[in-house]
């Protein structure tokens, strides 16, 4: 790769070179789906189309045609007998609509009714509690809605234990053994100590509603899908607030919001399904495992000093590639480049550090990618995200709040956000997909977090993105690692001492968005291609530490955009080939706050930019910077004219 550096003194200014889609529905009957009230937007990995039927969201009821139950603190009355009465305990046995008011003190109601049949429970401030099992029970039916009358306050709790009444592990306040749809324009409130909130071990649909839930495991949880439209949620769990999970079919353990309010406070995960999770809209906070403040520490100590300087002690030194004159095992080769000298300064450079892409083969392994740190085996320890899917994860809008300890939003498989406004601190990554990562509009602002964006793949054509990373900015690795790609860092290392093994099979291409990265770390970091065909793109990074603004593997390209980075020159890379105007330049330690501008040769100001951070390189590409042409760069008081490439 050519390279072309010159000395200049005072500023140094250098010249740098390169270096879910099958999900299956299970309504039957007269359970036929409004396509009209489930329009999703054509990407859309799930058919969302019959995931609710019209009675999922119909409230009404006949008081007429119902059976009324009357709870009485020990007992009930019904005088129906469709409903069998045992002391505390009400069974409904046949297909109606139950209209229930009243408390049970210690007791509990029982749907067992023929599979075919569906059972419509009204709730009429209800208060049931039951101190060894669940407060609602359904042992069988096709489907059983619980309706909330208008401004009525449903509560239901245990005591702090389950016995077997059983074969079911009956394990919530409200457990169903089949679909379950709960609705209607009151506020439910439940309390499990020693279990879960609502389970189904079928299909689990809220369509309106307020639910305030507080447990010690999963607040609501289905087993083949958790799917909300309309309702309100007040979360406190001790495991994750919204959990879908099936183990025998993969298409389900789906998630899917089509709106809602989630105020969500989790020690686990916010919201997780095993299959894929879509969002359509809705508002969400979401705390998990107590926040950002509690993430795993990363260690970077094997990075020699990272984000402090140096080398680790007693590790080996760097090669150079393809640099005349280099000394293999040292960080500064002699590069046997004439001085330039900048008219009325007299600071006279006498040296430069390498600028050029380094071989990083004897570099310590990175603890946070090394493949024992995997994704996998993490997951064999309390997961901690703020919406995880095991599948695809799709956005297409809604207002996210999220503070989790571990990643924010986490995808095993792929991962889109077409739309949505997201506000995010992160003890991780705050957008993590094992394979691609996509955005296409959105605004994202990213106060904390370990990486940003990482994916195999990271595709980014429009949005606005602002975030703030302890680590890398955008990162391609490949594997499934929480923070990286297996095999140590940029995918070359395997172990200490071992040679360099390369999978340069990651990307990062930005066609559209506006985007400004302020990194401790790389601010971008693909481990195989970068490719920059549009948007305009601000990397802001640090000055110490093994960290560069741009770090990729195979190619580095510009083609379209706008593009402004600086940070450290000790590791620097600029694109290694474009088709507009590059400016890449070495100007020594500077301190953050000072100006950069760059003019052409009539005087007019191109870019102006003043770094938030220390920088000691600063790359500038735009269509307005012709390759061939002079541009003259001011840093600070002092300034120099160069070709751009």
């Amino acid at each position: 790769m050519k390279k072309q550096m010159l000395l200049a003194s005072f500023l140094i200014l250098t010249l740098i070179t390169a270096g879910c889609s099958n999900q299956k529905n299970k309504n039957t009957g007269n359970d036929s789906g409004s396509a009209e009230e489930n329009s999703s937007p054509a990407s859309s990995v799930l058919d969302t189309s019959e995931i609710f039927s019209d009675r999922d969201f119909e409230i009404g009821y006949d008081e007429d045609e119902s059976i009324a139950i009357r709870l009485n603190g020990d007992s009930a009355d019904c005088s129906s007998d469709a409903v069998q009465l045992s002391d505390s305990t009400v069974t409904i046995t046949k297909e109606g609509t139950y209209l229930l008011s009243g408390t049970l003190n210690d007791g509990m109601i029982i749907v067992n009714t023929d599979k075919s049949e569906k059972v419509q429970l009204v709730l009429d401030s209800v208060t049931i509690h039951s101190e060894t099992s669940a407060a609602i029970y359904v042992l069988q039916s096709d489907k059983v809605f619980l309706t909330q009358t208008a401004g009525s306050t449903n509560t239901f709790s245990n005591g702090g234990t389950f016995t077997a009444i059983d074969e079911n592990n009956i394990d919530a306040v409200i457990f169903s053994k089949d679909d379950l749809t709960l609705n209607g324009s009151g506020t439910m409130i439940i309390t499990s100590p020693a279990g879960h909130g609502i389970v189904s071990k079928d299909s689990l649909k809220f369509t309106s509603g307020s639910y305030d839930i507080n447990c010690a495991s999963h607040a609501i949880s289905g087993n083949d899908e958790v799917s909300v439209a309309n309702a309100d949620f007040t979360i406190v769990s001790g495991k994750d607030g919204i959990h879908a999970e099936n183990t025998e079919d993969s298409s389900l353990g789906f998630s899917y919001i089509q709106s809602g309010t989630f105020q969500i406070s989790a020690e686990g995960d916010g919201i997780s399904a095993s299959s894929c999770i879509q969002i359509d809209d809705g508002s969400f906070d979401i705390t998990s495992g107590g926040g950002s403040v509690n993430a795993a520490s990363h260690s970077s100590d094997a990075w020699g000093d990272f984000k402090g300087g140096g080398r680790h002690e007693g590790g080996p030194g760097r090669n150079t590639e393809g640099t005349p004159g280099s000394d293999p095992g040292t960080d500064t080769p002699n590069m046997g480049m004439p001085d330039k000298s900048i008219s009325g300064t007299n600071d006279t450079a006498t040296g430069i550090s390498d600028a050029v892409t380094t071989n990083e083969s004897d570099m310590p392994v990175d603890p946070e990618n090394n493949s024992a740190n995997s994704e996998t085996s993490s997951e064999d320890s309390s997961s901690m995200k703020g919406i995880k899917a095991g599948a695809e994860l799709s956005i297409y809008g809604g207002t996210f709040t999220i503070d989790s300890a571990d990643d924010s939003f986490h995808s095993n498989g792929s991962m889109m956000i077409a739309s949505g406004t997201y506000t995010v601190a992160s003890g991780d990554d705050a957008f993590h997909a094992d394979e691609t990562l996509e955005v296409t509009d959105g605004s994202m602002n990213i106060t904390e977090c370990y990486e940003g964006l990482e994916g195999l793949e990271v595709n980014v054509s429009g949005g606005d993105i602002t975030l703030i990373a302890s680590n890398d900015g955008f990162n391609a690795a490949g594997g499934t690692d929480s923070s990286g790609s297996t095999g140590g860092r940029d995918g070359k290392i395997t172990q200490q001492g071992a040679p360099g093994s390369d999978s340069s099979n990651g990307s990062i291409t930005i066609s559209g968005g506006t985007i400004h990265i302020t990194a401790s770390g790389d601010g971008i970091d693909s481990n195989g291609s970068l490719d920059i065909i549009g948007g305009n793109v601000t990397v802001c990074g640090p000055t110490q530490g093994d960290t560069a603004t741009l770090d990729y593997d195979s190619s580095g390209t510009i083609s379209g955009g706008t593009f402004i980075g600086t940070g450290a020159s000790g590791m620097a890379q600029t694109f290694s080939s474009s088709s507009q105007g590059v400016i890449a330049v070495n100007v020594g330690n500077q301190s953050a706050g000072t100006e950069i501008q760059l003019a052409d040769s009539n005087g007019n100001v191109i870019i102006s930019y003043t770094p938030e951070l220390d920088f000691a390189v600063v790359i500038l590409s735009s269509p307005d910077i012709l390759s061939g042409e002079d541009y003259t760069i001011t840093v600070g008081s002092a300034s120099d004219t160069f070709t751009a490439e």
